[in-house]
Formats: structure tokens, sequence, C-alpha cells
């Protein structure tokens, strides 16, 4: 399927730069939609880019435990920024990437292949898997990421859960157009574009795209695609 250029990152993300002042983000495709670097075999994919940032990543960091936190490198390093804040009782599961002014609260899970960039939140009882945090969005309070991605600015409130797998395990489907159309993924969470802002204990089906400044309420169930300044009651 040829799909709408709204649901590239030019779109999606339009402030995005994949080298920030403040620390790199991920470089995603420029005609391909955006979730497509969440495929795990894909060449120049979230995991492969993950490695190659940490390789190559040259700003001081710090020993997480040394504030309370707990790490599990045996399949990958955890690296946590030095400007980074990490509080007591997070868990760091490697390969993780924590970029500059970062935050990870109390009792955050981060999970292998999280990308948390500069000046995003990962927060309390907030568990992060496969997944992209860009610039300055946040997961603060009892949420659930799974190979998803998170806008600038993005906001979840209190319990909302990202969700990323069918209750059968199979492929999921993005809705678009009166279509389903396969996404080749058989876990994928959200896209969420910049500055969206879901509700209280809202969730997102698997495949669920939603544009820049978006609006869920609390308590809601969105599936599908749906393109900027969308409102979801």
């Amino acid at each position: 399927m040829e799909w709408p250029e709204w649901v590239t990152a030019r779109v999606l993300f339009p402030s995005l730069s994949s080298d920030d002042k403040s620390g790199k983000t991920p470089v995603f495709p420029s005609k391909q939609p955006a979730w497509s670097i969440l495929d795990p075999n894909a060449e120049n994919g979230l995991k492969a880019q993950l490695l190659s940032a940490i390789a190559s990543f040259g700003a001081p960091t710090q020993d997480p435990t040394k504030s309370g936190a707990t790490i599990d490198e045996s399949a990958g390093p955890v690296v946590v920024h030095s400007t980074a804040t990490v509080e007591p009782a997070a868990h760091f599961i490697g390969p993780c990437l924590i970029e500059s002014d970062a935050s990870i609260r109390h009792g955050a899970y981060v999970r292998p292949y999280s990308w948390i960039c500069s000046g995003a939140v990962v927060g309390h009882s907030t568990e992060v898997k496969h997944s992209v945090l860009l610039p300055g969005s946040k997961a603060p309070h009892f949420n659930y990421v799974g190979d998803s991605i998170l806008g600038k600015g993005a906001n979840l409130g209190a319990g909302t859960k990202l969700s990323n797998l069918r209750n059968d395990g199979g492929e999921v489907h993005l809705r678009f157009e009166d279509q389903r159309v396969g996404s080749g993924l058989r876990k994928f969470g959200a896209v969420l574009g910049e500055h969206s802002q879901l509700g209280c204990n809202s969730v997102t089906n698997p495949g669920t795209v939603l544009g820049p400044n978006s609006t869920v309420w609390p308590n809601v169930t969105v599936t599908g695609i749906h393109p900027a300044k969308s409102t979801h009651r």
C-alpha cells in the first residue's frame, strides 16, 4: 500500500533533528511510514541504530547504581548520560540509552532497545520496551510503552497504556480509510505525533497512529490512523 505523506516522520515529528544539540535521535526514513524503524529485522531499524548510537556515545556517563537503580547488562550495555536524573529503584536492562537531561523516576522499568532522548521522562512504575521517547516526551505515571514512538512534547496521562500485541499474537493491522492493512509487525504499539496529549487511563490498540497535536480524552480506547489535531472522546 502507498501510505499518505502524513504518516512519515517529517510530518509526525516536524521539529525533529537527527543530531539535536543535546543528543542524537534516531534517523527515520524520508518516504516510509515512521513505524518502519520498529521492524526488529530492518537494517536501519531501531535495534541497529541504538546499538550504533551506544557504540559511538562520546558524552560523559554515570553509573545509575550510585543513585539506587539496578542494571542488567547481560545482553548489552546500559548507557546513561551524566546529566540524566535517575531515582532509586529504577531498573535498566541493556542495551538501552538514556540521553542528556532525561528523567528516570522511582520504580521505572527500562527494558532492552529503549532510546530515551534528551529531556524525556520515564516516570514512576512506567515500563518502556523497544521504543523511542523523542526529546521532551513524557510517560510519567503508571504507563506502558511497548514498540512505540512518542514525538516531541507528547504526554501520556496517568495509567495510559500503548498496547503492542494482539490477543492472538498475530500480525498487527492498521485501520485506514475503512481498510485493514498488515503492518508486517507482530509487535507494534503506537506512534504519537508531536505534542499529542492522552488522558488518564486511555489505551491505544496495537497499530495506532496519531498526528501532531491530537487529543485523547480520559478512559478512551483508540484504534487506527488519525491525522493532526484529531480528538478522541
